[in-house]
């Protein structure tokens, strides 16, 4: 168990220095990869993606029925 905390903190400290010792072209980068990051998966989920289930069923039995159909349908 020593063994994979040593490994695992020697990692982070790894990545952590490297962060840290990034030049401001870099952490300009890092930022412009966190933003389209965060735009892909809170903002287009949100607005793009809405929870079909939720929406169209009110029941859990009533979601799990249709989950069952689709899954066990032939078509």
């Amino acid at each position: 168990m020593e063994k994979a905390i040593r490994v695992f903190r020697e990692l982070f400290y790894f990545y952590f220095d490297g962060f840290r010792s990034l030049s401001k072209w870099g952490r300009q980068v890092w930022i412009i990869i966190l933003v389209k990051l965060f735009i892909m998966f809170i903002i287009l989920k949100i607005f793009f993606f809405p929870d079909f289930l939720k929406v169209n069923f009110s029941s859990d039995a009533e979601r799990s029925d249709y989950i069952i159909q689709q899954l066990t349908d032939k078509e």
